[in-house]
């Protein structure tokens, strides 16, 4: 004790805090005392030392606050309010007997007394203030007041000037002593109470909604709700002039608006950032090992044990007693043992109505065997043994056909019949019989096969059809790509890559013309009008208009007449083709106008009347894919400003004022009166490889290189109506008759399929579609078959071109 004080006194009176090794208590009991060396600063534990002091020298006497005297020079209770704040958990545990190593208000004093003694020694202090700061963080964590209380006194002390020396430490003890008197440790508790102004408790506030208060406080008087009269108008201003609005919720508890602090905001934040509540909180520390691995010699505690440990419990025994009696009165039963042997029940018991099986609903009785015969016995009749022949077929037929499965024989008696060499097999393969047996009754609908085709008409009720092949037009030399038949029936048209372009009398299969042009020929189409004659060629980048010279005198000259009478206009446009008239020996070939485009030519197609023809230029990366020429007046159109997909085809309508354009995965269709898409037709299939129109006009077909023809109802769906795959390989063309129910397809597996397709004038009824004939006759060429199929205007018949270069007729 009187070590201590000397101590204390020694580091009281140094001028300025150095680092020196000093004793801190850690447990003080009656009988003695335990010191711990640790480098502390002087200077910042002079008050605390002092403060022990005192409180050893005042054990056994009263406290000076409780003086009955209440001298002047004496504390008083106001004398206190100054340092408020010097309270701290080291003073608490100086009473307590608990170690404390320092706070973070020392360690503020010491901040600023380093200041005030100047700058002489700072750089030699900062890694001494840095590990003080954590040894006092690691140690100790103070409430907040304490350390602004610390900085007012401190504040206070400055104002008033240093008095130095051993008078400040005497009456920052006194303080110390008279404040810890007063403390109250629940002034501060930080412990997360709810609202306790409505004691209705947890129950939903729903049920308060229809009255005007809710809920009641701790006196039992009603809260009442606060006035709410805010309609939306309200609402929407407050929510965009107040600029707290986004922070303030509505108690539930109470119905009042509370608007929320920083810090609450912060921590709304952080839960649903998926983070921890408290901002100084670290997931991540290291672990501690609280039980050590090392086995402790002394036990943990060295109370002996109880002398009850070693006696029969008596309140035990009183229980045992009366479950005995219970037991032999026979209101308690001991447990049976199970019964081990095993349980076996008829698997196939269905006479008994009582068992399992027998009123299972599903269940399947045991087949039964047959009775034996005559054939049986060990002494049958004559006529059931078998003669030697009969015996050598037995032998030699399989066994599931044997009649019976084994030789009858005839024995003198009973005693004489041996052992059957088959038993143990034939009762095994019953056993098989009765376990292999399906336990599952199948309900079995019987259902004719024929009733689920559908009910189609005969094809000789929908004839007629083309059925055979009668004319073959054999000349070109290589594979003819395209044909075009006249408006009168009697003429063909042919082009082909060998560069030519063949004209054939119908009938007859006879050439009567050949035009030769500059490159091979991709396609060729007769003009619709009866009263022109004029047929249009495309090869490479260039078409040309021909007048054949066939049929009517009359005709051919008003088609010269009509080419021969344009007269340009005042004003030259520019076009995007070249028209130019031909001369010269072409000319005398029938070349009438020669249009000169900017890329190949794949297609072209006439309008109805016969002025308008179209071309196709498959470009995918341009606009200019499609362009519609008029003959009488030689102009040009793009009527596509950009175009959607690669263009495979196009074609008119036969009789509205519709374009249709055929890409490789859709069709669409185009009002050209108003210049706008009105459908868009998808074909289901990856590459679309040609298109026809119904004469009707309310019905499209197209063939695809994937094998399908797709039929579109355009007054039904956007999708087919039916799509078919009866060939095998690409199709190539596909076609309508003018007249007739028909319409065919031709493909690169050399076969022509011809279909009945009905339309029928009643929207309700669907169309009719029945395949009626396979046309086979074209041979196969560079895996290459039927390239083009076309019907005749009048009579029921089918024209179809091939790659083996031959023109073939279907009537």
């Amino acid at each position: 004790m009187i070590f201590e004080n000397r101590l204390c006194k020694k580091i009281i009176k140094t001028n300025r805090p150095r680092r020196r090794l000093t004793f801190d208590v850690i447990d003080s009991n009656p009988h003695g005392r335990i010191f711990s060396m640790r480098p502390t600063h002087t200077g910042t534990m002079s008050k605390l030392k002092n403060k022990k002091r005192n409180l050893e020298e005042n054990e056994d006497e009263q406290l000076p606050i409780f003086d009955k005297d209440g001298g002047k020079d004496g504390p008083h209770l106001d004398d206190g309010d100054e340092d408020q704040g010097d309270l701290s958990e080291s003073e608490e545990s100086v009473f307590s007997g608990l170690e404390e190593s320092g706070s973070d208000s020392d360690d503020e004093e010491e901040e600023e007394e380093d200041e005030e003694d100047g700058s002489e020694e700072k750089s030699s202090d900062v890694e001494e203030d840095k590990t003080d700061r954590q040894l006092s963080a690691k140690e100790v964590i103070k409430p907040q007041t304490d350390g602004q209380n610390s900085k007012e006194k401190k504040k206070k002390k400055k104002a008033a000037g240093k008095e130095g020396g051993e008078e400040s430490v005497a009456s920052d003890r006194d303080s110390g002593l008279q404040i810890s008197s007063q403390v109250d440790e629940y002034e501060h508790d930080t412990s997360d109470e709810e609202d306790i102004r409505n004691t209705v408790g947890n129950i939903p506030m729903e049920w308060y909604k229809d009255y005007p208060h809710i809920g009641y406080d701790l006196d039992g008087k009603k809260l009442f709700k606060p006035i709410r009269n805010k309609d939306e108008l309200d609402e929407f201003l407050d929510k965009m002039e107040n600029p707290d609005y986004w922070r303030t919720v509505q108690d539930k508890m109470t119905g009042a608006d509370i608007r929320l602090s920083d810090e609450q905001v912060d921590l709304v934040h952080r839960l649903q950032q998926g983070k921890f509540g408290d901002v100084n909180f670290n997931e991540y520390e290291p672990a501690i090992d609280f039980f050590s691995n090392e086995v402790m010699i002394h036990p943990v505690t060295n109370r002996p044990q109880d002398k009850r440990s070693f006696i029969p419990s008596l309140i035990e025994k009183e229980k045992v007693g009366k479950l005995v009696h219970a037991i032999k009165m026979g209101w308690i039963k001991p447990r049976r043992p199970k019964e081990t042997t095993p349980q076996y029940y008829d698997l196939w018991a269905k006479e008994d109505p009582n068992s399992i099986l027998g009123r299972h609903k599903m269940h399947v009785p045991a087949p039964k065997m047959k009775l034996p015969g005559h054939e049986e016995s060990y002494n049958p009749p004559p006529e059931y043994l078998m003669s030697e022949e009969e015996r050598l077929a037995w032998e030699q037929q399989d066994p599931e056909d044997r009649k019976l499965s084994f030789l009858p024989q005839k024995f003198a008696c009973l005693r004489a019949v041996p052992a059957y060499s088959r038993f143990i097999h034939e009762r095994f393969e019953r056993c098989l019989d009765l376990y292999l047996c399906p336990r599952q009754r199948k309900m079995r609908v019987n259902v004719n096969p024929e009733d689920l085709i559908p009910k189609l008409p005969k094809p000789k009720d929908l004839q007629p059809f083309p059925t055979t092949q009668s004319l073959v037009y054999r000349g070109h030399s290589s594979l003819v790509r395209s044909i075009s038949v006249s408006p009168s029936g009697q003429w063909l048209v042919s082009g082909s890559d060998d560069c030519t372009v063949r004209f054939w009398e119908v009938s007859t299969a006879r050439c009567l013309k050949t035009v030769e042009v500059g490159g091979a020929v991709k396609g060729v189409a007769w003009n619709p009008n009866p009263s022109i004659c004029l047929v249009a060629v495309s090869y490479d980048d260039t078409v040309v208009l021909l007048n054949p010279g066939l049929g009517d005198r009359l005709v051919c000259t008003a088609s010269d007449q009509l080419i021969s009478s344009y007269e340009e206009p005042e004003e030259v446009k520019d076009q995007l083709v070249q028209w130019a008239v031909a001369e010269g020996e072409g000319h005398e070939q029938g070349h009438r106008l020669i249009l000169k485009h900017p890329k190949a030519v794949r297609q072209v197609t006439w309008h109805g009347k016969g002025d308008y023809l179209a071309c196709v230029m498959p470009d995918n990366g341009s606009s200019l894919q499609v362009v519609i020429h008029q003959v009488s007046k030689r102009r040009t159109q793009n009527p596509f400003r950009k175009n959607k997909g690669l263009v495979q085809c196009v074609s008119f309508h036969p009789i509205r004022p519709y374009f249709f354009v055929a890409t490789q995965r859709y069709v669409r269709v185009y009002n050209l009166i108003k210049q706008e898409l009105t459908k868009k037709l998808m074909a289901n299939c990856k590459w679309i490889s040609s298109m026809a129109i119904h004469p009707g006009g309310d019905n499209v077909i197209c063939g695809s290189y994937d094998c399908r023809l797709a039929w579109f109802d355009l007054d039904l769906s956007t999708k087919p109506y039916k799509v078919l795959r009866h060939h095998k390989k690409a199709l190539r063309s596909v076609a309508y008759h003018r007249h007739y129910p028909l319409f065919a397809s031709g493909s690169d597996d050399g076969s022509v399929i011809v279909c009945h397709g009905m339309v029928y004038n009643d929207l309700l009824q669907n169309p009719l579609i029945v395949p009626v004939k396979v046309l086979k006759g074209h041979t196969i060429t560079h895996d290459l078959g039927v390239l083009d199929v076309t019907f005749h205007p009048t009579q029921p018949w089918v024209f179809s071109s091939g790659s083996d270069g031959t023109v073939r007729l279907f009537t």
